[in-house]
Formats: structure tokens, C-alpha cells, sequence
């Protein structure tokens, strides 16, 4: 009986180490599937590194399920889609004016070239490259502009960023989809400068508008004036010529001024004529 249970309490102890072994084996398992799957993730590359060290000779891996040798290989996924960079300068133009500077940079890191930018600047690529890149372009090119061809000359301005910090960030790499001036601030007396500026070319432009505007008037008072001069002339004139000719005509009829009497005459007989003379009386005569 004792040779029975001694040999049910060996099986037993074998049973357990066989469920033992079998546990820690899949645990093994899983941990090593585990390890030799990968996933990148969308709008990501992924980057394979032996060792960490990065396997430059195997392009970047596309998004999706991928199987690598556990424990040796790994991926770090860099994200490829465009985002946005904000910078804040302060730089100077060129004659001398403090100028702050908001830019705003759209860029996304080559899809087929994530494993060189890793390999060489690593993930903090944005503070490492593209934020040193835009102070060091908005301080060389505000430099070449003055303060006021900053403000009017802008697109040309913009154009020049874009260009330098375009050329800059694909050394790494990086390619730069939009680049924006979002804002320009001067000082507070360059601003009241510019105030001042604009409020007296008003008040000289208003001068010059009521100057234009006195002389047009005074120019057709002129022409009125000249126009009345000449149609008081034109009657003096015909009253001259009319006296002229009356003179002429009783200079040779005495007998005109007594025509002319009744052509002014209205056909009517006055009632009495002169004083204490005989009435004169109409008597209608019917037709």
C-alpha cells in the first residue's frame, strides 16, 4: 500500500513539473511571437534596427504587419504626414528696427528617407534642425530688407524665407510644403512712427485736394465772369448801334421820331388829354 502511494505521489510531482515546463514554454512562445511582430502604423515609416543600430541598407518599412528576428530587430516608427512648426524670432532689419517674426513651416520628413534623418538626427529632428534653420534664415533675410520694405515688399519677403528654409531642411531630408509669415510686430515707436507718417500724408493729401478744389472753383467764377463781361459788352453794344442808327435816321427824316410814336402807339385814345381839356369819348362802333 505504501509502495502504491509512493508511486502515485511520483506521478504526480511528474504531472506537475509537465504542466510546469508546458506553461513556462508558452510563455516563451508568446513572448518570442510577440517579439518578432511589428506593426507601423498609418501615416508612419518604420525604421528596422539590428542591435539598435539602424539598417540603412533596408528601406524604410511601409505601414502594416511586419515579422522581424526577436530580440535582435526592432522598429521605431517616424511619422511621415505634414505637420506644422511654429517659430518666434526677434532679429533686426536693416536699418536697425526690432522685428518679431511668427513662422509657420508645413514640412513632413521624406517617406523613403526616414532611416538616414533617424540615423543622423534622431527624433527630436524639429528642435535639432528645423527650429535653429528658421531663426537663423528670418535674421539673414529680415537683415537685407528695411522696415518699411518689410511691410510693403512682404511677398518678396515671404518668397526669400521660403526659398532659404526649403533649401536648408532637404539636407535632412525634409521636404517643406508651406511656409507662412503669420505676423510682423515693430516696436511701439517705430508704430507710432508710421502713425505719425500716414496721418500727414492725409492732411497733406486733403491740402492738396482743397487746393485742386479752390482753383477749379475759381476758374469757373473766372468763366462766369468773363461771360457776363461779354454779354453786358454785346447789349452796350446793340443799344450803341441802335442809338446810332435812330441819330442817322432823324439826321435824314425829320418826320421819323413822329413814326416811330405810332408804332409804339397801342391803338387807344386816352380818355381826357391835358388839363382842363375836352373829354375825349369812345363810341363803340359795331361791326
Amino acid at each position: 500500500m505504501s509502495r502504491f502511494g509512493e508511486s502515485t505521489k511520483t506521478i504526480n510531482v511528474s504531472a506537475g513539473k509537465s504542466i510546469f515546463i508546458g506553461i513556462i514554454a508558452l510563455i516563451l512562445i508568446g513572448v518570442i511571437a510577440s517579439a518578432s511582430v511589428q506593426i507601423v502604423d498609418a501615416g508612419n515609416r518604420g525604421v528596422l534596427r539590428h542591435w539598435n543600430a539602424v539598417d540603412t541598407s533596408v528601406p524604410p518599412l511601409e505601414e502594416g504587419l511586419h515579422f522581424v528576428v526577436p530580440f535582435q530587430d526592432s522598429v521605431v516608427n517616424i511619422e511621415v504626414r505634414t505637420m506644422k512648426f511654429v517659430e518666434e524670432t526677434t532679429s533686426a532689419s536693416k536699418d536697425l528696427q526690432t522685428v518679431s517674426t511668427e513662422v509657420t513651416v508645413n514640412y513632413r520628413p521624406a517617406p523613403n528617407s526616414v532611416h538616414i534623418l533617424y540615423k543622423e538626427v534622431g527624433l527630436e529632428y524639429e528642435n535639432r534642425i528645423i527650429q535653429p534653420a528658421i531663426e537663423e534664415v528670418v535674421k539673414q533675410i529680415t537683415a537685407k530688407y528695411n522696415a518699411a520694405e518689410l511691410i510693403t515688399k512682404r511677398p518678396q519677403v515671404k518668397s526669400d524665407i521660403t526659398q532659404e528654409i526649403t533649401t536648408r531642411l532637404s539636407v535632412y531630408n525634409i521636404h517643406t510644403d508651406v511656409v507662412s509669415i503669420t505676423n510682423f510686430e515693430f516696436s511701439s515707436l517705430f508704430d507710432q512712427a508710421i502713425e505719425a507718417k500716414v496721418e500727414a500724408e492725409q492732411k497733406a493729401q486733403k491740402a492738396e485736394n482743397d487746393l485742386i478744389r479752390i482753383q477749379v472753383e475759381a476758374r469757373q467764377l473766372e468763366a462766369q465772369a468773363e461771360g457776363l463781361a461779354a454779354a453786358n459788352i454785346a447789349e452796350a453794344s446793340g443799344e450803341a448801334r441802335a442809338i446810332e442808327i435812330i441819330n442817322e435816321a432823324l439826321a435824314q427824316n425829320p418826320f421819323y421820331l413822329e413814326w416811330l410814336k405810332t408804332q409804339a402807339w397801342d391803338g387807344k385814345l386816352p380818355l381826357v388829354v391835358g388839363e382842363g381839356g375836352t373829354p375825349l369819348i369812345q363810341i363803340p362802333i359795331k361791326p
